[in-house]
């Protein structure tokens, strides 16, 4: 086979063209078809495989990520229920508005138990937080040492949270004979008390209308 060969091919007589160069047509047409079919077929369905393979990891890596959170969401919900149970336990210890007057009672009999004069018991206006009440109540008490640590002792014993703040002990006047070697203590006893759903509304309700204003 010459390359003069394919000077004068005539395509309309195809089928009389010598064997070799039949061969190189075909092989020349087979080239020209598989180029045309990767770009037009093959390319196309490759950079659509590579895509849905992108997806597909994107897929895999969000499911790894919700996976470790539904792990991890089982521990949240032990801590939460934690909280809870915590949460529940220290509200027990705060009274409500109804047991006040005997937690109030309780502080003093804890004082005259100890046989401690009271000078001064006088609660104090209420301070608000977001869920209770601090009530504060300042104190004098006259007593020898010991009376005055047992009763502090006796206080921190009681089933509701109370609190000694602000404590200042000095010895009691000279001219005071009826409690010679006696101290007097000052201090401010805080105790709390959660506010019902009435009280958190209307607080609330004060809040806003003051946020208007």
């Amino acid at each position: 086979m010459q390359l003069s060969d394919f000077n004068n091919i005539d395509l309309n007589n195809a089928g009389n063209l010598p064997l070799p160069v039949k061969a190189v047509l075909l092989t020349v047409l087979a080239a020209i078809l598989l180029a045309l079919g990767y770009f037009t077929v093959i390319n196309p369905n490759l950079k659509q495989l590579r895509g849905e393979k992108e997806k597909e990891q994107g897929l895999r890596d969000e499911y790894l990520a919700k996976k470790v959170q539904a792990i991890k969401m089982d521990a949240y919900s032990k801590q939460v229920i934690e909280i809870q149970r915590t949460f529940g336990t220290l509200l027990k210890q705060l009274p409500d508005k109804s047991e006040m007057d005997g937690l109030l009672t309780d502080i003093n009999q804890a004082g005259l138990g100890q046989g401690l004069s009271f000078e001064a018991f006088v609660p104090q206006e209420e301070v608000y937080a977001e869920f209770y009440a601090e009530k504060p109540i300042s104190i004098k008490v006259i007593g020898h040492y010991h009376a005055l640590g047992t009763f502090a002792s006796e206080v921190a014993k009681l089933s509701r949270i109370v609190t000694l703040n602000n404590v200042q002990i000095q010895p009691v006047g000279k001219d005071d004979k009826a409690h010679k070697d006696a101290l007097v203590m000052e201090a401010v006893a805080k105790t709390y008390r959660y506010l019902d759903a009435e009280e958190v509304a209307a607080r609330k309700a004060l809040e806003t209308k003051a946020g208007k204003k």
